[in-house]
C-alpha cells in the first residue's frame, strides 16, 4: 500500500486526519517542518517545508495520496506576507509536488472563510465569492490558494477541496482561534460577547469528512464540512453547561470591539506582539458564518454530530494539558 501524505500533522485538523488514517491502517507520512514534531502518532516523518520545493518532492515521493492541511492560521501577522509564501506559494510548490510524483488524490483544506455568505439565506458552494469579499491577510490568502487547487483540477490533476467551518476538540496544539475562545472562556478573560455566529463542528468530524472527501468527492469540487449554526452567546452558554461555570450575559456593541481591535492591533504592529484583539478577528465577527451542508451530505455522506461532546473534549483537555 502506498502511504498517505498529510501536511499539517503537527497542528489540530492534519493531526486529527492523520489519526483518522492511521486508524484505517494506513501508512501515513508527515511532513513536518524542522523542529516540529507529530505528537502520540506513530507515523512517519519527512522534514520539509510548503515553502522548499525540493523538499516537497521528497515528501511525496511514492505516494498515492495527500491531503493538505497545513496552513498559516492567523488572524494578524507583523508581516503578512509570511501568510501568502506558506498559505498561496505552498499550496502551489506542494500540488506541483504532488503532480510531479504521480500521485493519485489530493485533498486540498480550505476554509469556510472562502464561502460566500448571503444576508438572506446561508452560506453554501455556490454562492458567488471573489477576492475582495475576503477581509485580512489569512481569508485573502486562502482564498487564492484555493483559487490555485481549482486552477489544477481544471488542468485535469484530481484536488478535491474541503472547507471546514469551526472545529473544536482535543489536541488543539496552539490553539485555533475556536479553541482560544474555550480557554479565554475557562480562564474567565471573556465576561462579555459581540453579536456574531460560527458553525461549530466536531475536529473528528472534520477529520472524517476529509476521508470522505478523498473516497467520494468529485475533483475540481467544494465541500462544506461543519455541524451546528450557533451565535457565540449559545456557544458560551454550551461552554458553560459543559465545564460548570458560567455564561457571560454583557453583549459588547460591535464599535467598542471595533474600537479595541483598532487599539490592540495597532500596539500589535508596534511591539511585534500579537494582539489581544485582532483588528481583523473583530471585522469578521460583523458576519454570522452560517452555512448549509447539504452538499456534503449529499455527494459525501457526510453526517456529523452535534458539538456537546466535542466542547466538552476540549474544555478537559485544555485543562489536562495546563492551558488554563
Amino acid at each position: 500500500m502506498k502511504p498517505t501524505l498529510v501536511t499539517g500533522a503537527t497542528g489540530f485538523i492534519g493531526w486529527h486526519v492523520a489519526r483518522k488514517l492511521l486508524a484505517r491502517g494506513c501508512t501515513v507520512r508527515a511532513l513536518a517542518r524542522p523542529g516540529s514534531q507529530v505528537r502520540e502518532l506513530d507515523l512517519e516523518v519527512v522534514t520539509g517545508d510548503l515553502r522548499d520545493p525540493d523538499s516537497l518532492e521528497r515528501a511525496a515521493n511514492g505516494c498515492g495520496s495527500v491531503f493538505h492541511v497545513a496552513a498559516d492560521y492567523r488572524l494578524w501577522a507583523k508581516d503578512p506576507g509570511e501568510l501568502y509564501r506558506s498559505n498561496v506559494d505552498g499550496t502551489r510548490n506542494l500540488l506541483t509536488a504532488a503532480r510531479n510524483r504521480g500521485v493519485e488524490r489530493v485533498v486540498y483544506t480550505s476554509t469556510v472563510g472562502c464561502i460566500g455568505i448571503p444576508k438572506d439565506r446561508l452560506g453554501s458552494e455556490d454562492v458567488a465569492v471573489s477576492l475582495n469579499d475576503m477581509t485580512g491577510a489569512y481569508k485573502r490568502s486562502k482564498f487564492q490558494a484555493e483559487q490555485v487547487a481549482l486552477e489544477f483540477a481544471r488542468s485535469g490533476f484530481p484536488v478535491v477541496i474541503v472547507n471546514p467551518t469551526a472545529p473544536i476538540g482535543d489536541h488543539d496544539f496552539r490553539p485555533t482561534p475556536t479553541g482560544k475562545i474555550v480557554v479565554d472562556y475557562l480562564k474567565g478573560a471573556m465576561p462579555a460577547f459581540v453579536d456574531t455566529g460560527l458553525n461549530l463542528v466536531d475536529v473528528q468530524d472534520t477529520a472524517e469528512g476529509h476521508l470522505l472527501a478523498s473516497e467520494r468527492g468529485r475533483p475540481g469540487e467544494r465541500y462544506i464540512l461543519g455541524s451546528e449554526n450557533l451565535t457565540l452567546q449559545q456557544i458560551l452558554a454550551r461552554l458553560a453547561q459543559v465545564s460548570g461555570g458560567h455564561a457571560p450575559r454583557w453583549r459588547i456593541p460591535h464599535a467598542i470591539a471595533y474600537a479595541a481591535g483598532l487599539a490592540s492591533t495597532g500596539w500589535a504592529n508596534l511591539t511585534g506582539q500579537e494582539p489581544r484583539v485582532p483588528l481583523d478577528a473583530v471585522k469578521m465577527a460583523r458576519t454570522k458564518v452560517f452555512v448549509s451542508l447539504d452538499k456534503a451530505k449529499r455527494e459525501l455522506g457526510f453526517h456529523p454530530q452535534p458539538v456537546d461532546g466535542a466542547l466538552r473534549r476540549a474544555v478537559d483537555w485544555f485543562r489536562a494539558n495546563g492551558y488554563v
